[in-house]
């Protein structure tokens, strides 16, 4: 499991990278673009919305099914601007570094999960994996949001 773990934390190291470009970009979005809701984006529809459901997937998936933990779902309310928001994935981010290290020690082959009713069980890898394309999906969703309140996206592909 050890070679998983290193992929996995270095692949993290990716996330973390475009996050930071991400947040770096929505420092430069209005108070009032960052809250405004466009109702063809789900989860709400505001850059604050989608980047809380970001961190909400993560509370579920990584928090609550893989570490076991009595998650307290972050309310999108709770977070008024960017700054609030960053310090959010802060709390995330040692979630994620906990579970890398279970992983590394492989505490678990299988992570048992409930979700609308039907239970189901994925390897830790494939849980990783889910959430951190799941961030990136949303990230795109908020770079398009961006650009039809005017703003110019950035590239946050790991690409660059």
């Amino acid at each position: 499991m050890e070679s998983i773990f290193t992929y996995a934390k270095e692949q993290y190291g990716f996330v973390l990278d475009t996050r930071e470009t991400l947040f770096n970009y929505c420092k430069s979005i209005s108070s009032n673009d960052f809250l405004k809701e466009n109702s063809f984006f789900g989860r709400g529809g505001s850059i604050r919305n989608l980047l809380v459901h970001i961190a909400n997937t993560y509370e579920f998936w990584i928090g609550k099914c893989a570490l076991e933990k009595n998650m307290v779902f972050t309310d999108y309310t709770s977070k008024q601007n960017i700054a609030d928001t960053i310090d959010l994935f802060g709390s995330i981010d040692i979630l994620v570094f906990e579970f890398l290290e279970s992983m590394r020690r492989a505490e678990k082959n299988e992570i048992n999960y409930e979700i609308n009713g039907t239970k189901g069980t994925a390897e830790p890898f494939k849980l990783f994996s889910h959430v951190i394309t799941h961030e990136f999906h949303h990230k795109g969703q908020i770079l398009s949001l961006s650009r039809n309140f005017g703003y110019t996206p950035i590239d946050t592909d790991i690409m660059r």
